[in-house]
């Protein structure tokens, strides 16, 4: 298999010819515990909404078969405190009940999708009791979506009782007049997270004209207009005073982010070494960037949504400093992460990397010096691909 070929189809436009993504298929192996068709437990909550058939897809309420505090099945921040097998184990016992709907039917749901609705506007788990038609079977491992595990149709869904939301929850549900956009930001600044703002959004919960998202496209959509908003914030702000270097070795990756003073713009790039999730078959690093200049890209990011999940977190910790720049942001990924986990490890990483104490420069070369250190590709590897630092040196930024 061309390696080139994985880090741009990443299992989602099956560029090698293949009906399938033989990387997803490998990894499809992990062996999940076998239930029957009654499952109950405490739901954190959790839904799923798929893509496939679109405008008629199906809606997953999920729980796994266990009663409690089931918070941590949905929580990024918990999940970087695991290792990847404890992860995979929790995420991928969590069984799916599907029921089929149009996407047109979230703005006037009937009683099944009202439910799922209303699941997804709890703080805290919801106890639940899923009938399912057979026995639940496949998982779903996937570059942008949190694992997920066996699934079948949904016969019909028990509820207990309902945690009542909080009051700006509440009121975005509510107001049919407020546009989706502003009910992001909304909930952003009350500190609801981005993984519930994406669940609401998904479900039809936001917006005037409210549709079913598939989760891909939900996850991706606030990523990317939560930091459009802060971006637009950021470009007010003064310029940061020197270039600061942040590193973060965690889980067989590394993340190394340079914040460049100047207006805005954005650089994410990813190197996949060799026996890795998106460089299964290949002899040697496979290196992607994508970028942005000031005002911003036109085009999807060839690179994934991991491009829109770095530049959130990037742009939370300027607007909270309150300072602007230029962020390049790279990651090394290293022999044995093979399982594709979703964007959220991105996002937390680069989180967690920019709480950490930078090292300062002067100058741009004695910055990507010190990288060298820190990173096993060569900083002249990463420039022979980079285009935002090429513009920095030739001072084309406005």
């Amino acid at each position: 298999m061309d390696p080139h070929l994985c880090i741009s189809c990443r299992g989602t436009k099956y560029l090698c010819g293949l009906n399938y993504c033989p990387v997803i298929l490998k990894n499809l192996s992990f062996k999940v515990r076998e239930m029957g068709t009654e499952v109950s437990g405490s739901s954190p909550p959790s839904i799923f909404v798929g893509r496939f058939g679109y405008p008629k897809i199906t809606v997953y309420p999920s729980t796994p078969p266990e009663f409690g505090d089931t918070s941590s099945y949905e929580n990024p921040r918990r999940w970087l405190e695991m290792d990847t097998t404890s992860f995979l184990a929790m995420r991928l016992n969590m069984i799916r009940g599907g029921l089929e709907f149009r996407v047109t039917e979230a703005s006037s749901p009937g009683r099944n999708l009202f439910d799922v609705q209303v699941i997804s506007l709890s703080p805290r788990p919801v106890e639940m009791e899923l009938d399912l038609v057979n026995v639940p079977r496949g998982k779903i491992l996937s570059e942008t979506v949190p694992p997920l595990g066996p699934s079948a149709p949904l016969r019909s869904m028990k509820l207990g009782t309902l945690p009542p939301p909080e009051r700006v929850v509440e009121k975005v549900f509510q107001d049919r007049d407020m546009k989706a956009v502003e009910a992001m930001e909304r909930l952003r600044s009350n500190g609801v997270p981005v993984e519930r703002i994406s669940k609401l959004l998904s479900v039809g919960n936001l917006g005037r004209d409210r549709r079913l998202v598939p989760t891909r496209w939900s996850i991706t959509a606030v990523d990317k207009t939560l930091s459009d908003k802060l971006v637009s914030k950021v470009k007010e702000f003064p310029h940061l005073g020197e270039i600061e270097v942040y590193v973060r070795k965690f889980n067989l990756n590394t993340f190394v982010g340079i914040l460049v003073p100047g207006n805005w713009s954005f650089e994410w790039g990813e190197a996949w070494f060799p026996s890795t999730t998106w460089n299964m078959w290949g002899a040697y690093p496979q290196v992607e960037i994508d970028y942005e200049g000031y005002f911003g890209r036109k085009t999807y990011p060839e690179i994934g949504g991991c491009y829109y999940s770095s530049r959130l977190a990037v742009a939370e910790f300027l607007e909270a400093r309150g300072r602007q720049a230029i962020p390049i942001l790279w990651r090394e990924i290293y022999p044995g992460f093979y399982f594709p986990v979703g964007v959220w490890f991105v996002r937390e990483n680069v989180r967690e990397l920019f709480k950490g104490k930078p090292e300062k420069f002067p100058e741009l070369d004695d910055a990507l010096k010190y990288v060298d250190q820190v990173l096993k590709v060569k900083s002249s590897t990463w420039i022979k691909h980079s285009k935002v630092i090429p513009m920095i040196r030739s001072r084309l930024f406005p």
